[in-house]
C-alpha cells in the first residue's frame, strides 16, 4: 500500500476514479479561539497491490500537540477488488467536514490509519491574527 495523496482542502470529489481537489492548505488564521472552520475535506488516494485485495478500514483523527484527539475520529470501510490482469488499484476517499472547531491556537496533526496502522500524518497550524485584523 502506498499513500499517493493525503491532504486537507477546501473541497474534494471522486468522479469515476478521478480525484478532484480544490484549495489544499495547512494553515488556519483567526483573531480568537476557539477557531471554527465552516467546511473542508480530507482527500485521499491510496494505491493497493494485488496481494492487498480484500476489505480495509480507514480512520482519520485530529490531534493536538499533546497527541490528544480534538474531534471524534472519522472512520470507514472499503473493499479492494481488482481484475485478473491488474497489478494495483488506486482507491480515492473523500471525508467532508462541517463546523470543524479547534479549542486553541497551536500545532495539530491529522493522522491517517489504515487497517489500524498509522501510515501518514500531516500538520495543521492554527495561528492568531492581531485583534485589529478584520476577518471576512
Amino acid at each position: 500500500m502506498k499513500v499517493e495523496v493525503f491532504t486537507l482542502c477546501d473541497a474534494a470529489t471522486d468522479q469515476n476514479g478521478k480525484l478532484n481537489i480544490l484549495g489544499c492548505f495547512d494553515l488556519i488564521c483567526s483573531t480568537a479561539a476557539p477557531v471554527k472552520h465552516p467546511t473542508c475535506a480530507i482527500a485521499l488516494r491510496i494505491r493497493f497491490s494485488k496481494f492487498e485485495e480484500g476489505p480495509h478500514s480507514v480512520k482519520i483523527n485530529f490531534t493536538n500537540d499533546d497527541g490528544k484527539s480534538i474531534v471524534p475520529p472519522m472512520t470507514g470501510k472499503f473493499p479492494i477488488h481488482m481484475g485478473p490482469d491488474a497489478v494495483s488499484f488506486a482507491q480515492n476517499l473523500v471525508f467532508n467536514m462541517h463546523a470543524l472547531q479547534f479549542p486553541n491556537f497551536g500545532d495539530y496533526s491529522i493522522n491517517l490509519h489504515i487497517d489500524d496502522n498509522l501510515v501518514e500524518s500531516i500538520p495543521l497550524f492554527l495561528r492568531q491574527l492581531p485583534s485589529s485584523f478584520k476577518e471576512k
